[in-house]
């Protein structure tokens, strides 16, 4: 038997509670272009929090996550003090690591800035475009915490950015094309 290679390969051999899970999250959103700076910093927040894990689990967790980090409002997030931190490490449904909480906030507190020097997230996103994968690591490197080759990969396959969300073959590939993925554009 073959090895499935991608993601959407792999969601088929998946057990059925898993793979509503997956599926749920494949279909509408990994690829997907976003406008939204808050939905922006939520994956960049799950890319982290996932380093060391599998996605099944950050999955399971997005909701808990979503209120945790107060729907992933970042200037809230930015604005967090010692309490957030302790609280959010007492959180038993979220990733109760001191690394990717503090990166959290800190990222937040990047993004402010950003969003004050550029207008937004998103339009900071779009000036770097188009960047190879190693380009855009480093520059994340550079800017964020916590942000390494793989969470920097999969922040920017999932909201459009880089290619490879989905193969040609999947029934989604037509639906990211037509919401017009920045990779793709001509």
């Amino acid at each position: 038997m073959i090895k499935p290679a991608t993601y959407c390969q792999v969601i088929h051999l998946m057990k059925t509670d898993v793979q509503k899970l997956h599926k749920e999250y494949h279909d509408n959103q990994y690829g997907f272009p976003i406008e939204d700076d808050n939905e922006f910093f939520c994956l960049l927040i799950l890319e982290i929090n996932q380093a060391g894990l599998n996605w099944t689990t950050i999955l399971k967790k997005q909701e808990t996550f979503r209120k945790a980090y107060h729907n992933f409002d970042i200037k809230k997030v930015a604005a967090f003090k010692d309490a957030d931190v302790q609280r959010l490490l007492n959180d038993a449904g979220i990733i109760r690591n001191r690394l990717k909480v503090n990166a959290a906030i800190e990222n937040a507190k990047t993004i402010v800035a950003l969003q004050k020097e550029f207008g937004s997230f998103k339009k900071w996103l779009d000036k770097q475009h188009p960047k190879s994968r190693e380009e855009w690591t480093q520059l994340f490197k550079k800017t964020f915490r916590f942000t390494g080759g793989e969470i920097v990969n999969e922040f920017l396959v999932s909201t459009g950015y880089l290619p490879g969300a989905h193969d040609a073959s999947c029934t989604v590939y037509k639906k990211v094309i037509k919401a017009k993925p920045l990779w793709n554009k001509k």
